[in-house]
Parts: C-alpha cells; structure tokens; sequence
C-alpha cells in the first residue's frame, strides 16, 4: 500500500519531550503530578515563576539597552521582501540618532496597534529642526500615504519605534501561529507549565 509516513525528530537530551506527542506517555505524567507532595508542587511552581521572572527581566534589559518600547518585533506580511520575509524575527534599536533615507523603521500609526516595518523613502528636515519622513515597503510599488491617518503626509520623529539593527529569518514563525490560532498559545504555555512543575531534580 502507498503512503506518506512521518517521524518527529526527536534529539538525544529530549526525550523528556515525548509525553507531548504521546497519549500513553501523558497519563504517566499526570500519575507522576498526583504523587508529588506539596513542597515538591511549591518548589516547582517557584521554579516556573523565576524562568517567567528571568524572562521579564530579559525583556526589560533589553528595553532599557535598546531604548526601545519593543526591541523584537516579528515581521507580519511581505511588504518587505526580498530585504525580510514574513516570520523573519527583526532586533530595533531607538537611539537618539537622525533617522536617514534608506533605514529600515517600525513605526505605528495613531489610532492602531499594530506596528509597521518598512524602508524611509523621504526626509524632510526644516531649519528649526524639525523633521518628519515618508515611508514605503520594498515590495509595494506606492508610498506610504495611503496607509497613514486622513490627513497625514508624514511620519513624525514620534510615531517611530526603533529601527531595524538585525535579523534571524523565520524564526517568528511560531509567533505568527500562535496569534493566528489562540488555543494553541494557551495549549502551549499550559503544557510548558506542566512539564516545569513535573520535572524532579535528576
């Protein structure tokens, strides 16, 4: 008989993971959380909380090095290409530096939440110092004007993010998943949970 035949490639080192594509292997671990005392299920509760802690800390770190409100942000469409690709993972940066014709910004527009990542096309700067910017994707074939509020011609030192610093392509992938099917965000982080407050001490 013909087929398509499948295997998870799982990794010396992470067999531990196992029990997340196995239903025999889950009863185990739920059999092995009921056995757990009550210091163990607290000492392993205070184990989550300090990763989710390290990772905050992480993140605001970052916040403060970058001068950044969001120092990763994860590209959503192909406005961008071939410069970066959707699921590409981008690095920002906000210092106090003159934003140039040809830099790559995350901007937001008022009134919206989600930010957008595409090349400065026009500065314009007058003599008092103001300075204000004309925004286009590399793969669109108009400006940005259509995009911005009624009204609005130009982007303003403060409607700019950060600018683009580097990149890991595809790596927000994963981010674009969760976002597009919530129940798997929420499946996810309860599973890492799980297995955090399971793990004994080897």
């Amino acid at each position: 008989s013909s087929g398509i035949n499948a295997e998870w490639p799982l990794r010396p080192g992470f067999a531990g993971c196992a029990w997340l594509f196995s239903f025999g292997n889950s009863v185990d671990m739920f059999d092995e959380l009921r056995r757990m005392d009550k210091r163990q299920v607290i000492y392993q509760f205070l184990n989550f909380a300090m990763i989710v802690s390290s990772a905050l800390m992480l993140w605001k770190g970052l916040f403060v090095v970058t001068h950044c409100e969001s120092p990763i942000v994860v590209v959503l469409s192909g406005s961008m290409q071939p410069a970066y690709y959707r699921g590409d993972l981008l690095f920002l940066t906000n210092q106090p530096e003159p934003v140039r014709v040809g830099d790559v910004v995350v901007f937001r527009i008022r009134g919206r939440n989600i930010p957008i990542v595409h090349r400065v096309l026009k500065v314009h700067e007058k003599d008092d110092g103001y300075v204000k910017f004309l925004t286009k994707g590399d793969n669109n074939n108009i400006d940005d004007r259509g995009l911005y509020v009624d009204g609005q011609l130009w982007l303003e030192r403060g409607d700019i993010i950060g600018r683009v610093k580097g990149y890991l392509p595809y790596v927000g992938m994963m981010t674009i998943l969760m976002n597009d099917k919530p129940n798997l965000k929420y499946a996810l982080l309860g599973l890492l949970a799980l297995f955090v407050l399971i793990k004994r001490e080897q």
